[in-house]
């Protein structure tokens, strides 16, 4: 079962905020050799612009609040704005360095030490100030900016597609990321998921947006705020059911408080945000399924960086910053109107909603003689475990019982992509798995027999396991075995960005969430992919896969995950495969509570 869990370091059941630390420095460093001013190369040059000049914000009365989604966009003309963010080990910083590229000549320049924290975008760079129709001033802010956010071309000739990922990842182990806005294109400085609702009454009211001043200096944008009129409008599900009927109920708003709960437990009613269509709303809750009101807290697709995907219940992060683009027009930008868009990508419109595609199986299952051959193989590496809580078990309700849930991240470091194919014989309820090989221009050289797949007809799962993939232990303080998760087989998707940055790594992967990764009851075959430099989050919440901790005493202990247990997957690498998250389990049987110590400079629980 895979559901977002909530986070607590040592309350049960609390969710995490995703912090965006203040830069603390204004001085840069060159990488490599530093460029004079007679030598310089051309960096790109940075706007915000505005979509429009004026709109329409909802406020519902069930969930009072209004997301500043105000249409501003930072475009890039005269090439690329990239950045490229790293930290060597958990023990390291994250840095960030501006990609200057001239044609075939890359430069790099390293920005402010501690500018960045994590991965999730650049902090505070978004001034934002509201006045009232009187002239009176009723909020300022910053929010940060993900440049992988929301895009969509700003002129004709901008290349068709960006290649940047579509998302900024907020997975608390992420190691390397890639943050863009291509060549032509403007990117939704709105911080969506990430920004908190403000309180506005019904009205008009004028919004000044600005790029704060150090990123002014540091990247040569013009001091150019942008002022957008704002009519906030309040709006009542119920007034909207009893005008629309049943058709109205999919789309209404659930306040944030049940929307939040709904959230947690969204794999105890399945995945329907996987079984969306492209062009729906994105990332509705899971009670949207049992007809009850729902609406997303920002319309987004839920992913936690890796791809453009519905990612919802696969990990316990939210989903990257949301946001509607919109077709931009250089020359009518202040006049264009701000209507609203259908989710999903077409022409001129990125808007990250869009579920990646499957890989297709192979149309047979291989013959000849299985070889491994001298070629790349995946390296699979496993992340301390995250999102660390204690439940009741939540369908044991009443037994007395507590279980330390947590999320577990496998990923692939490359440098090929781990590529398995099930092929299943008539009649019989196991696939036969094979493990595929390929050269360094992608031709297929080899394969070798890597197990089964096994169908999970279980409600919130059915689909393929690939089996062996994973095993979860809890270690006593002696690094002995405690107790043993029964979670080991899985259905492979690409679900996080951990590390965008090592050798063939893939911004763009395939397999990227369960509707499209794991067939279906009648499949022959199924293809399952971990691409380079993804990840497949998967939380163990329940029992049978959390670790049932009610008769274990108080104290020290570890959450081991271990990747590829019996070593039936070829890697380049076996010594890597373990990971530990030392964890002090406390309180009394029935309430008992768990506190998770930092992993170095990593301070999640």
């Amino acid at each position: 079962m895979m559901t977002r869990s909530p986070q607590g370091r040592t309350s049960r059941l609390t969710r995490p905020s995703i912090a965006v630390a203040a830069a603390v420095a204004v001085t840069a460093g060159v990488v490599a050799a530093a460029p004079d001013a007679k030598t310089a190369e051309p960096s790109p040059k940075l706007s915000l612009i505005a979509a429009s000049t004026s709109v329409t914000l909802d406020s519902w009365k069930e969930d009072p609040g209004v997301y500043l989604d105000l249409g501003t966009y930072l475009t890039s003309e005269n090439g690329a704005f990239e950045l490229k963010v790293t930290r060597k080990s958990y023990k390291d910083p994250v840095v960030a360095t501006q990609v200057l590229r001239n044609g075939k000549k890359t430069t790099t320049k390293a920005l402010p030490a501690g500018l960045v924290k994590d991965f999730s975008g650049l902090p505070d760079f978004a001034q934002i100030s509201v006045t009232d129709a009187a002239g009176k001033t009723v909020l300022k802010r910053t929010e940060a900016f993900c440049p992988n956010n929301a895009s969509g071309r700003i002129r004709p000739d901008a290349p068709a597609n960006s290649k940047y990922p579509q998302s900024c990842p907020v997975n608390p182990f992420t190691l390397g990321s890639v943050w863009g806005v291509e060549n032509g294109w403007a990117s939704n400085t709105y911080a969506g998921y990430y920004a908190q609702p403000v309180k506005l009454a019904a009205g008009t009211y004028t919004a000044k947006i600005s790029v704060t001043k150090k990123y002014r200096d540091l990247f040569g944008i013009a001091n150019k705020p942008q002022a957008v009129k704002v009519t906030v409008r309040e709006r009542s599900w119920e007034e909207e059911e009893e005008g629309s009927g049943s058709a109205a109920r999919s789309a209404a708003p659930q306040s944030s408080k049940s929307a939040k709960s709904a959230a947690g437990h969204q794999g105890h009613g399945g995945h329907e945000g996987h079984q969306q269509a492209a062009d729906a709303p994105a990332a509705a809750s899971a009670h949207a399924a049992h007809g009850a009101p729902a609406r997303p807290e920002a319309p987004a697709a839920r992913t936690t960086g890796a791809t453009p995907t519905f990612n919802v219940g696969h990990g316990p992060y939210p989903p990257a910053p949301p946001a509607l683009p919109w077709a931009l027009k250089k020359e009518s930008l202040q006049r264009q109107a701000f209507s609203a868009a259908k989710v999903g990508d077409r022409p001129g419109q990125t808007d990250g909603s869009r579920q990646a595609p499957a890989a297709e199986p192979n149309a047979k299952r291989p013959t000849g003689k299985a070889t491994v051959p001298d070629v790349p193989k995946p390296d699979l590496r496993s992340l301390p475990a995250y999102g660390i809580t204690v439940n009741d078990g939540y369908e044991e309700k009443k037994s007395g019982k507590d279980y330390l849930a947590f999320s577990a991240n496998v990923w692939n470091a490359g440098p090929a992509k781990l590529v398995v194919d099930g092929f299943r014989s008539p009649g019989k309820e196991l696939m036969d798995a094979y493990q595929y090989f390929y050269d360094a221009k992608g031709k297929q050289v080899g394969y070798t027999p890597t197990g089964t797949m096994e169908w999970d007809p279980r409600p919130g799962h059915e689909h393929w396991h690939f089996t062996d993939f994973a095993s979860y232990r809890l270690l006593k303080a002696d690094k002995k075995e405690s107790v043993r998760s029964g979670k080991e087989a899985f259905c492979l998707a690409n679900t996080d960005a951990v590390d965008y940055t090592v050798k063939n790594a893939n911004w763009h992967p395939d397999n990227t969430d369960l509707s499209t990764a794991c067939g279906e009851e009648n499949s022959i075959s199924v293809r399952e992919v971990l691409d380079v430099g993804s990840g497949d989050t998967y939380t163990q919440d329940l029992p049978g896969q959390s670790f049932d901790i009610t008769g274990l005493p108080n104290g020290t202990y570890y959450i081991q995950v271990l990747a590829n247990p019996e070593n039936r997957l070829k890697e380049t690498n076996y010594k890597n495969n373990s990971a530990l998250r030392k964890v002090v389990l406390g309180g009394k049987k029935g309430a008992r509570t768990v506190k998770v110590p930092a992993h170095q400079l990593v301070d999640a629980n």
